[in-house]
C-alpha cells in the first residue's frame, strides 16, 4: 500500500465533496436539521392533555376534585360540559382527549363510606396516549383521595387516617426527571451518524461512473484497497466532526446529561463509522447511479436505525422474531452504547457485549467492502 497514492485519492475525494453542493449540504446542514427536528419532534412526554369535565353534582367535593385536574401540568381543561351529548361531541370532534365525569352521588358516598368513583372517558384511537393519560388521571385522584381520607377521619373522630399497609418508595436512576428527551437524543445521534455516513460514502464509486472518470481511475496504479481507504478516509474524519457537533448540541442545546468518557464515546463511534461507511461503499460499488445509490443507502440505514435499533421503541417489547432481526442492525449496538455512555456513565467493560457486536459487524462489512471493488469496466 502506497501512502502517496492513498493521500492522492483522499485529496481527490475531499475536492469532490467541496465542489458538490449536495454533499456539502449533507455534511453541514443534515446533522443540525436532524438533531433539531428529531430532538423536538420525537417526544414521548405527554403534558397539557386537553380534557373536558362534566360535574353532575356541583358540590364542594366535586369542585375540589376537578380543580386538581385543572391545576395539574398534565391536563388542560378546555371545555366544561353540561350533559353527555356535549362530552361525546368534544371527544368525537377531537377537542378533548379525555372527559372526567363526576356522578350525582359523589359527595354522598364520600360522606357515608369515605369512598366514591369518578368516570373517565378516554379517546383510545391512540392507545399509548390514552394509557398515559389514564395514569396521570389516577395520580390526580390519588392525591385527592389522601385529602379525603384526612377529612373523613376528622369527621369520624379519628386523629388521622390509617396508613396503607404497603407503600412504594421509588428512586429513579440515570434519568431522574423521567424526561423522554434524555432517552431520545442519544438515539438521534445514531440516526444522524448512520444517515450522513451512508449517504456520503454511497456516492464515492457511483460518482466516478456518472462523471465518466472510472476509466481514468482504473488506468492508474492504485490498488482496490487504496481506492477504498482513500475514498472513505475523508468521510471518516467528517463523521467524527459530525459526532462532535451532535455531542455539543445534545449536551449544550438539549441539556442531555453526559456521564461517560469521551474515549469510550469516540472509540465506539469510530467502530460504528467503519460499519456505516462500509455499507455505503458496498452500495456505491453495486449501483452506478448516484440517485439510486443514495436512495438505497437511505432505505438500508434510516429505516432500520429508526425502527429496529431501540432508538425510540424498546427492543424487549418487540415480538421474538423481530428481536432476532435487530441483531442484524448495526445501529442496535451503537444505540445501546450511546444511551449507556450518556445516561449511565459506564465504561467499556460494562459495554463489552455491544462493543463486540459492533466490532464483528465492522470487520465483516470492511471485509466485504474491500473485496467488492474491482478495477474493471464491465
Amino acid at each position: 500500500m502506497n501512502a502517496l497514492r492513498l493521500r492522492a485519492i483522499a485529496r481527490k475525494e475531499v475536492l469532490q465533496v467541496w465542489r458538490d453542493p449536495r454533499s456539502l449540504m449533507i455534511v453541514l446542514l443534515m446533522p443540525i436539521m436532524q438533531m433539531l427536528m428529531l430532538g423536538y419532534g420525537v417526544n414521548l412526554d405527554l403534558k397539557h392533555i386537553p380534557i373536558c369535565t362534566y360535574d353532575r353534582e356541583g358540590s364542594q367535593h366535586s369542585e375540589a376534585l376537578l380543580k386538581g385536574f385543572a391545576a395539574s401540568e398534565y391536563f388542560d381543561v378546555v371545555k366544561v360540559a353540561t350533559d353527555y351529548a356535549a362530552v361525546t361531541a368534544a371527544i368525537d370532534g377531537g377537542t378533548c382527549r379525555m372527559a372526567v365525569v363526576v356522578p350525582q352521588d359523589f359527595s354522598e358516598r364520600l360522606t357515608d363510606t369515605g369512598a366514591s368513583s369518578v368516570q373517565a372517558i378516554l379517546d383510545a384511537s391512540d392507545d399509548n396516549s390514552a394509557t398515559i393519560a389514564a395514569g396521570y388521571a389516577q395520580a390526580v385522584i390519588d392525591q385527592f383521595e389522601q385529602n379525603v381520607q384526612i377529612w373523613f377521619a376528622g369527621n369520624h373522630g379519628q386523629s388521622m387516617a390509617p396508613p396503607p399497609p404497603i407503600s412504594l418508595e421509588s428512586r429513579v436512576w440515570f434519568n431522574e426527571d423521567l424526561e423522554s428527551r434524555n432517552f431520545i437524543i442519544p438515539g438521534v445521534v445514531a440516526v444522524v451518524m448512520a444517515l450522513v455516513g451512508a449517504q456520503l460514502s454511497s456516492l464515492t464509486i457511483s460518482r466516478e461512473w456518472e462523471r465518466g472518470t472510472m476509466e481514468l481511475l482504473v488506468s492508474t496504479p492504485v490498488t482496490p484497497m487504496e481506492v477504498m481507504l482513500g475514498k472513505l478516509a475523508p468521510y471518516f474524519v467528517i463523521g467524527l466532526l459530525d459526532a462532535v457537533l451532535c455531542l455539543v448540541m445534545a449536551v449544550l442545546w438539549f441539556a442531555v446529561p453526559f456521564r461517560g468518557t469521551l474515549l469510550t464515546l469516540f472509540a465506539t463511534t469510530s467502530l460504528f463509522l467503519v460499519a456505516v461507511l462500509g455499507i455505503g461503499y458496498l452500495i456505491s460499488v453495486a449501483i452506478r447511479s448516484q440517485i439510486g445509490a443514495s436512495q438505497i443507502a437511505l432505505l438500508v440505514t434510516m429505516l432500520p436505525t429508526a425502527l429496529l435499533s431501540g432508538y425510540a421503541f424498546p427492543i424487549d417489547q418487540m415480538p421474538a422474531p423481530i428481536q432476532w432481526v435487530t441483531y442484524l442492525v448495526h445501529a442496535r449496538y451503537y444505540v445501546t452504547i450511546l444511551k449507556a455512555v450518556f445516561l449511565k456513565g459506564v465504561g467499556m467493560t460494562a459495554l463489552l457485549e455491544p462493543i463486540l457486536g459492533l466490532i464483528l459487524y465492522a470487520v465483516i462489512v470492511a471485509f466485504l467492502a474491500a473485496r467488492a471493488f474491482r478495477k474493471r469496466l464491465d
